[in-house]
């Protein structure tokens, strides 16, 4: 049975999956660029450990965004955020001097399965950063994947994901 008050994980599968997380009431814990980084570091590391493929990814002040693809199954999804959520808000308490914070308030996960879907949130997160007026050029902030999009993937390629509409996407995102 599903409950009304908090997001669906149906987590059965290998496959495809957006990932949203955010920050106890909006919050903007990771508003430096070392806390940022303490964040995009450890998504990165985590998502090898627990052999989840980054398509996309954008790390902001008080929210997250990814693209993965899953391992066998997708059932090690909890155990990475958990780990992500719990070393990052440790660390950022440390920080502040301030132990127990709340940081974290919960995270929303979709499994993609049609391909106009996939290439639509991989623009949509890529552009994340530009979405909420941090850049003017996505490439240009270094917590997001579209500098090493735009530098490792093939140009037809690019422009295939460019071209892909994001305004009919529903996606947890107002932070």
């Amino acid at each position: 049975m599903d409950w009304p008050h908090a997001p669906v994980h149906r987590l059965e599968e290998q496959g495809t999956y957006m990932v949203t997380a955010g920050t106890y009431r909006k919050e903007c814990f990771f508003g430096s660029p070392e806390r940022l980084q303490l964040v995009h570091d450890a998504l990165l590391a985590l998502a090898v450990e627990f052999g989840w493929r980054l398509q996309a990814w954008a790390v902001l002040a008080n929210h997250y965004h990814f693209v993965a693809i899953s391992p066998d199954r997708a059932r090690s999804l909890p155990m990475f955020l958990r780990k992500l959520h719990m070393n990052s808000a440790k660390e950022v308490n440390r920080m502040d001097g301030t132990p127990g914070r709340k940081v974290w308030f919960q995270y929303w996960d979709s499994q993609i399965t049609y391909e106009r879907s996939y290439f639509a949130r991989l623009n949509y997160v890529h552009n994340n950063p530009v979405h909420h007026g941090v850049v003017q050029v996505a490439a240009a902030y270094r917590w997001c994947s579209a500098g090493w999009f735009e530098r490792t993937a093939p140009e037809s390629f690019r422009n295939t994901i460019a071209n892909f509409k994001t305004d009919r996407l529903k996606v947890v995102d107002d932070f």
